[in-house]
């Protein structure tokens, strides 16, 4: 089932003086439950364990990713199936409800989730219980360290732009894509929320099982902030690059991480903030 990512609406622009009525779109934000089933066959549990406010589409790979990024799965194998939960039977939540089970071999103890369970659509993290468990979850093992030329950077970004084609409609959704170290396409993902595009991405990748992510650059459209580059260190990805500004938070993660922090990558002009180590003039 895909749900449209754009609604159209009717507005009244005021303009040099002057009023017209319009015809616009609008980026669809619908809530997305997640839920997670677990245990042996004969003991199965269920607990709903996120609501996150999205834009409808990739809603399988959103939840992957989130599973992923949340360190509850560490590859594809441990998902024995995924679906929405149609027979809810309502319109609120008609394909606005995600089911995963885990196999019943994957040992899983829920208390290690340590989320409120309710995100919104412009944090990943708001709901976690504690900071310091974010940090303890992500890998702090040195990462690969291949050379990037500034003019490969440089190109990214319009790159990027090309591939935003529900933001071309209506300037509200943000995206990431992910690039070898040749600075060319693997991948790319939109969403109202920065973090969603980001999971979208990751589990598109797990999902397929095409997990390029030691030797990649992850290209952002926004600013790079601390839950973005923790699911980057989640994932193992060695160089972050953001049309926008990280923050101080944001750093400090990456710099534990071993990871290359590029922000302002944008007007043929950037600024690394740590590992210029890979960046090769």
């Amino acid at each position: 089932m895909n749900k449209p990512a754009v609604a159209a609406t009717r507005l009244i622009r005021f303009e040099n003086g002057a009023h017209s009525f319009k015809e616009d779109l609008l980026a669809v934000e619908e809530p997305l439950e997640i839920r997670l089933g677990f245990g042996k066959k004969e003991n199965r549990e269920q607990k709903k364990i996120a609501v996150t406010m999205r834009t409808p589409g990739n809603d399988f790979e959103l939840a992957l990713g989130f599973l992923f990024t949340e360190g509850i799965i560490k590859e594809k194998g441990a998902i024995s199936s995924i679906q929405y939960c149609t027979e809810l039977q309502t319109k609120e939540n008609n394909y606005n409800v995600v089911r995963i089970e885990l196999n019943d071999q994957i040992d899983f103890d829920l208390s290690k989730l340590q989320r409120n369970f309710y995100t919104t659509s412009s944090c990943g993290v708001c709901g976690k219980a504690s900071i310091d468990a974010v940090y303890q979850q992500c890998d702090k093992s040195k990462k690969a360290n291949f050379p990037i030329s500034p003019s490969l950077l440089l190109k990214l970004p319009e790159a990027l732009k090309n591939l935003q084609q529900v933001f071309a409609y209506t300037g509200g959704l943000h995206a990431c894509a992910l690039f070898d170290k040749k600075g060319e396409l693997l991948l790319s993902r939109e969403d109202v929320g920065r973090h969603n595009a980001l999971d979208k991405l990751i589990g598109a990748c797990i999902g397929s099982n095409q997990n390029s992510f030691k030797e990649s650059i992850l290209l952002l459209s926004g600013r790079a902030s601390f839950e973005l580059i923790q699911k980057a260190a989640m994932a193992g990805i060695p160089v972050v690059a953001s049309v926008g500004a990280p923050s101080s938070l944001a750093l400090d993660l990456a710099k534990e991480n071993d990871i290359t922090l590029i922000g302002f990558l944008r007007d043929q002009r950037f600024n690394v903030y740590c590992g210029e180590q890979r960046i090769i003039d």
